[in-house]
Order: C-alpha cells, then structure tokens, then sequence
C-alpha cells in the first residue's frame, strides 16, 4: 500500500491535520513548534500513521506539551516500541511559551495541533490558540461553505 505524499511549495510533507479544529473553534493565532520523538515515533509517522482528533496543547513550568495525540505503535520496533497516546514534548521559544501561557489563563483560551509535518527530516507540528465556537456559528460557516460551492458551481456551469 502506497503512502499518499502532500507536499508544500516550501518542502514540507503533510502527515495528519485535524480539520476538525478549524470547524469548531475560533482559531485566534498560530505558532510552528518542533515535536521532541524517539525513533520508533518518527518511523510510524513516515509511514502516515497518525492522528490529532482529541489532542491539546498544555503548557506546565514553561513547557509546551501535546497531549493525546495518537501515533500508532511501529510494527518492526518490538520491545523498543513506544506508547501510542503519550505526552510529548514541544519545542518553541520561551518567550512564545510565555506569551501563550499568560493568554491561556487570562482569557480561558485553549492551544489545539492543527497539523503534523515533516520539514526537511524534522517533524513539526502547527498549534493555535483557539477560542470555542458556539452552535450556531458553526451552523452559519457551514451554510457559507454550502453557497460558496453553489456560487462556484452556478459560474462553472455559465
């Protein structure tokens, strides 16, 4: 089974994305961080083998930690393997963390991985800062993705 390869423009391999993120929050700023891995968590996520849907960001004495995201165990890694839903370690700048952790507290914000990448042999991860939508904003972007569609289609058909 081949592996389906997205690449950037800017040399970056896509590896999973949480689309889901974008649907039900407000995303209000967004940061690249490095992923701190063992060996067999890089080699399952060459294979693809990853997912972000219930994953969040915390942040503990000036520390960025992703927290549930799933890589699946690699097969040929045996006793040396790691464990699918750890705590893994995040890398960015003091300072960024700072700044993100002040906005969490103050205003009851929440840091979210939007996706995870390979740029060049390293593995990356794009967080944001989001804020929760309510019910009905998510029911008006769906609408204007809807007629959005439908405006495309009714101008492809003239």
């Amino acid at each position: 089974m081949a592996v389906k390869k997205k690449k950037d423009v800017s040399g970056q391999r896509l590896i999973c994305e949480n689309r889901r993120a974008r649907h039900d929050y407000h995303i209000l700023d967004t940061l690249e961080v490095g992923v701190v891995l063992s060996g067999s968590e890089v080699k399952s996520l060459r294979a693809g083998n990853a997912q972000l849907t219930d994953a969040y960001v915390r942040i503990e004495n000036n520390e960025m930690w992703l927290v549930g995201a799933h890589i699946a165990p690699y097969e040929q890694a045996n006793r040396y393997n790691h464990e699918s839903r750890a705590t893994r370690k995040l890398l960015a700048k003091r300072a960024e963390i700072e700044r993100w952790h002040r906005k969490i507290r103050e205003k009851g914000l929440t840091g979210v991985p939007l996706s995870l990448y390979f740029k060049g042999s390293w593995v990356k991860a794009s967080v944001a800062l989001v804020k929760g939508k309510a019910e009905h904003d998510k029911r008006h972007a769906l609408r204007e993705k809807q007629d959005n569609r439908e405006m495309a289609r009714a101008l492809k058909d003239r």
